[in-house]
């Protein structure tokens, strides 16, 4: 009985790990969003907080 349960265990996590590799959709849209300077991701179409003047 233990070892059915440690089979389906591994088995499940071989499933997670198969779908963790996978890309989904949106992923480079989220790249796109951050800022090539300072890495910080980007909120709204104005620009960056590292390129906006300071007062």
């Amino acid at each position: 009985m233990i070892i059915k349960a440690i089979f389906i265990f591994l088995a499940f996590m071989l499933v997670l790990a198969i779908f963790g590799k996978l890309r989904f959709p949106g992923q480079a849209r989220l790249a796109q969003a951050k800022c090539p300077k300072c890495l910080r991701y980007r909120i709204g179409k104005g620009p960056c907080q590292c390129e906006k003047p300071r007062k």
